[in-house]
């Protein structure tokens, strides 16, 4: 068997190193036009029956494609003709036009392991094009989907080359990663921020149980399968895409002025019992912050591809280039990408091909500080304090003795901060694929990736204020590095007998996933250039070492059968087994995902033949198991920590100690998902109309949470995790599209869609003790979230605020004795025996918030005339909160808004809904309904206005084809809230701390302007 093997991959070795001068076969050309006017027909499918060979047409409906020989049979479809098979003979020029089929839904899409008909998927399956994706400004390709897709949430981050957070159906996870999985021609990822939107063919999202299943170990979070761009037979084509652009803060928050900021820093410290620390009178605007840090950032994208091929061979060759610069002063991010393809028909039945990538990225970091970053002191900082004193020197707020809490100036910080990161990312995958027997085809591959990434930290001795110096150079490295390898096997079936279809597919999977990660500090290292940033230079008695590693190891084999009868009665049904190294103890290796789907074309019965209302109505419905397994390995495995801080000396011995870092369970079980789905689809007026409707259940079993245990115990994480609660997600999605044409000329299509999503938690291992989380920038270690039996995963739980006290007798009449006239005034619930008692404690806390969103919906358009092109995408959220932490994340002097100045209570009678500017004193910062904000909001997500030069000016130009285009995406956008952006990320990428925003790196409106050319 080795040796077969070894044999198999040295013959790719060796097709991948044949020229193209050695390739043999039949090149067949040809134009796709309707048979009703005679119009080209661009973007029709022509495949070569038995295989997957095939070749699109372009906008004028030409093609070129190259089959192994005469007795070859070209399948040509396209959704709403009807398709027709050619076969070849001696022919070498082979026009078709295709007739209006009302019924036809023979798209061709990726699913799982292969492709079917649209007409034959039984799931929740979606294809949107490449085209759609890069038409966009977008840095990551996954928010070229945002607003496109129902049931899919995507949450931007403004920081240059984050990758977005994207949930599918909502949370399928808690503890471990909940991205979903990306498979990049076959190849596994968690993230394809190396990948350029450009160099995509087409992304299929699959969003139910049923066609996520046949990738059980990691599909609890969704599948998205991504198709890269491959070369066709003919002339080479040379491809140019480029924009640049220009980035801009919207929504600024507008921060009280020096003069309103020295007025209620009086306020604060009379409150107190304070005397008064700076005089209003003294000081007009003074410093904002945001408009001194952050810019107007740059943009621009190229990228060009080469592609083209011979009889029996294709090749693709793409470069890319990115840089953006990031709305923070001195932060940017660069990004090289090169990708290569080659396939190679080396005989009738044999085809092998390979497709590699690299990419190297480099940024120049924000600043990161302790307690938060750049953008936590841009909100805090006092405008009192001046950028620079008049002699040059840095404004110092320690001079005003405003406290500790407002004792930096954020231009140190930003002129201090160094550090860079680099990734390095190769990713490669080689396959054969060989037909016998008529209908067997037997496919291999090889595929995976290799990255190493370096974090680079230097902060140097300087002295800018009395609390912004340092004594002590210190750099520090931290290298991960990444290996992986997947190596796949399938065998499939296809069979036709009268009108029964069989598709049967077996299949065998191994992958093995080693990571491992460097950390060294040194202190005292010189710095004159990035030449000299050696540990080496360092003081030798500082230096330090750190090191840790990963290993998960998976065994999988999978089957999946397809059935159809007459093109009416469907059937689906697969098996997957993972074994998985992570869940080893205990015997608990192995997991079975099943998964079955049932559809029934009901506009193909025959009592439905003359009927004129339905082109195409099909019922479906699908049930299958998914699995998790991004989660940290060994979590049943007991760990201790060493350290200085746990030796022990008896006599003059020095013996080392260990600390138990958590508690674990003896054993810990998969994540398991179960769903349903229900779903039906339609399409009307001759495909003008579409419609498609799904019902869903998505339940987790045995998810893995961290639950906080008493520091008491002694444990260093002091937490416990295992298999703590199940939850479930389920809801309605609704997508409907129009296009039409009027006249010759004009072309257009709106699509709208809509998702309904609720999540519950329905048990938790705890019983009645909740999961409590959400810390990160709440003053006094409060936590905002509770994960409870009966709410939401990370609801926001807190005091519910019915008003401010106004004066002394109110608070004597109250439960609160020790608040101060301007504090909250909490609702007095819940004592000990379940009513009001009087006192207001923990038993008090109820849910405030849900940061999980109930409605995502996006409208799509798209308008053709003549050599005009207009895009516009709206996409908007609604019904979900989220917590302002900046607002109450206080320790002393920090800034306010001037929405708070200007609403404030600051006597008796100014403010019934606002606090006093003592918001983080006494119990005013603990999590309260104060806090919880709307973060519903809708924007124009992207418009772009293009112009296609006609093709008698590029045929004097010797092109192809030349577009320009101008393109504003997040230009308009309407909320409420009260931050900067309402599209808040989870913190560490945690369901159980979403929506807290504190310390967020906003979104930016984007306009820039961009060519396309073809050669």
């Amino acid at each position: 068997m080795k040796a077969n093997v070894r044999s198999l991959y040295l013959l790719i070795i060796f097709a991948c190193m044949t020229t193209l001068s050695f390739a043999q076969g039949i090149n067949i050309t040809g134009k796709v036009t309707s048979a009703t006017d005679g119009s080209a027909l661009p973007g029709a499918s022509i495949l070569i029956k038995g295989t997957t060979t095939g070749a699109p047409t372009d906008n004028e409906g030409n093609y070129t494609i190259n089959v192994p020989s005469t007795s070859s049979i070209l399948v040509v479809s396209m959704i709403g003709m009807t398709p027709q098979e050619i076969p070849v003979g001696s022919n070498s020029v082979i026009n078709i036009a295709l007739q209006e089929d009302a019924k036809a839904l023979n798209e061709v899409v990726i699913v799982g392991y292969g492709t079917q008909k649209k007409l034959d998927i039984t799931g929740s399956v979606i294809s949107i094009k490449g085209s759609e994706i890069s038409k966009q400004s977008s840095i990551n390709p996954v928010s070229g989907l945002q607003g496109k897709v129902a049931g899919v949430q995507i949450n931007n981050s403004g920081k240059p080359g984050e990758a977005p957070q994207i949930r599918i159906r909502g949370v399928g996870t808690a503890y471990g990663s909940p991205n979903p999985l990306y498979v990049v021609d076959g190849v596994w990822f968690d993230d394809i921020s190396f990948l350029n939107s450009n160099d995509i063919e087409s992304m299929n999202i699959l969003k139910d149980a049923s066609s996520q299943s046949i990738y059980g170990v990691r599909a609890a979070n969704g599948v998205v399968l991504i198709t890269t761009k491959k070369g066709k037979s003919g002339k080479a084509i040379v491809d140019y895409n480029g924009y640049v652009g220009v980035q801009k803060v919207t929504n600024q928050i507008k921060m009280a002025n020096a003069n309103q900021y020295a007025t209620v820093t009086n306020e604060l410290s009379a409150i107190n019992g304070g005397k008064q620390l700076l005089d209003p009178s003294q000081y007009g605007e003074g410093t904002d912050w945001y408009k001194q840090i952050l810019r107007d950032a740059f943009i621009t994208n190229h990228q060009i591809s080469v592609s083209g091929g011979g009889e029996k061979s294709t090749y693709g060759l793409s470069l890319g280039y990115l840089k953006q610069d990031g709305i923070v002063d001195r932060n940017n991010f660069k990004r090289y990408t090169a990708r290569f393809q080659n396939d190679f028909q080396i005989s009738k039945n044999l085809k092998v091909g390979y497709t590699a990538t690299g990419a190297f990225s480099k940024s120049n970091d924000e600043p990161g500080v302790a307690g938060g970053g750049i953008f936590r002191q841009l909100y805090a900082a006092a405008p009192v304090v001046p950028v620079y004193n008049a002699d040059g020197s840095y404004g110092d707020p320690s001079k005003l003795l405003l406290g500790d809490a407002v004792n930096f100036n954020p231009q140190v910080t930003v002129d201090v901060f160094n550090q860079v990161t680099k990734k390095t990312l190769l990713t490669a995958n080689a396959y054969a694929e060989l037909s016998f027997l008529k209908n067997f085809t037997f496919r291999t591959s090889l595929g995976g990736r290799y990255g190493q990434d370096e974090t680079r930290t230097y902060t140097p001795v300087y002295a800018a204020t009395l609390a912004q110096r340092n004594t002590n150079s210190l750099l520090k490295f931290v290298r991960p590095q990444a290996r992986y390898w997947i190596f796949e096997n399938t065998l499939t079936y296809t069979k036709e007998i009268g009108k029964h279809s069989f598709t049967a597919l077996l299949g065998q999977s191994a992958q093995h996933d080693q990571s491992y990660q460097l950390t060294a500090t040194a202190r005292d290292v010189p710095y004159k250039s990035e030449g000299d940033l050696y540990l080496a230079l360092g003081d030798a008695d500082t230096r330090s070492v750190t090191d840790e590693g990963d290993l998960a190891t998976y065994s999988s084999y999978f089957g999946r059968v397809n059935y159809s009868f007459s093109d009416r009665y469907l059937i689906n049904a697969s098996l997957r087994a993972d074994g998985s190294s992570k869940f080893y103890q205990g015997g608990n290796a192995w997991g079975y995902f099943p998964s079955v789907g049932a559809g029934w074309v009901i506009s193909n019965e025959p009592f439905l033949q003359n009927q004129k209302v339905f082109d195409n109505l099909k019922l479906r419905g699908s049930w299958g198991k998914i699995g998790n397994a991004s989660v940290p390995s060994n979590l049943s495995t007991l760990t201790v920590a060493t350290g200085g801080s746990l030796a022990a000396i008896y006599g003059s011995t020095v013996n080392t100690g260990a600390s138990i870092n958590s508690i674990i369970p003896p054993v810990t079980y998969w994540e398991r998902g179960v769903g349903t789905d229900i779903g039906l689809e339609a399409s009307m007026m001759k495909n003008r109309l579409s419609v498609e409707l799904d019902y869903y259940t998505k339940k987790t079993e045995r998810a893995i949470f961290d639950i906080p245990v008493l520091a008491s115990i002694g444990t260093q994480s002091g937490s416990i995790l295992g298999n703590q609660a199940d939850f479930q997600n389920k809801g309605f999605e609704a997508s409907i599209s129009w296009r039409d044409e009027i006249g010759k000329d004009l072309s257009y299509s709106i699509g709208v869609n809509g998702s309904m999503n609720t999540n519950k938690v329905l048990s938790v291992s705890t019983g009645a003790n909740p999961i409590y989380a959400g810390g990160v920038g709440l003053t006094g270690g409060a936590l905002a979230t509770r994960t409870r039996v009966g709410d939401p995963i990370g609801s926001f739980y807190g005091y519910i605020v019915d008003g401010i006290f106004q004066n002394q007798a109110e608070i004597d009449a109250s439960a609160q004795k020790t608040a101060k006239p301007g504090d909250f005034k909490y609702r007095d619930i819940s004592g000990s025996n379940g009513t009001p008692d009087g006192n207001i404690t923990g038993l008090d806390r109820q849910v405030i918030g849900n940061p999980n969103p109930k409605y995502t919906y996006g409208i799509n358009t798209t308008w053709n005339y003549k050599w005009l092109d207009l895009t516009l995408d709206f996409q908007g959220v609604a019904k979900i909160d989220i917590y302002n932490a900046n607002l109450g994340w206080r320790y002393g002097n920090e800034n306010v808004t001037k929405d708070f100045f200007e609403n404030r209570w600051h006597g008796e009678g100014t403010s019934n809904t606002y606090p006093s500017a003592n918001i983080g004193g006494g119990s005013n910062y603990l999590p309260n309904s104060f806090f919880v904000q709307s973060g519903s909001y809708f924007r124009v997500r992207n418009a772009q206005l293009g112009f296609t030069l006609p093709t008698k000016i590029t045929d004097r130009l010797k092109l192809k084809k030349l577009r320009v285009y101008a393109n504003a995406q997040n230009a308009l956008n309407f909320f409420k809230y009260k931050g900067l952006s309402p599209e808040v990320r989870a913190t560490d990428n945690k369901p159980t701390t979403a929506g807290i925003d504190a310390n967020v790196y906003p979104l930016s409106a984007t306009y820039n302007f961009g060519l396309n050319i073809t050669f």
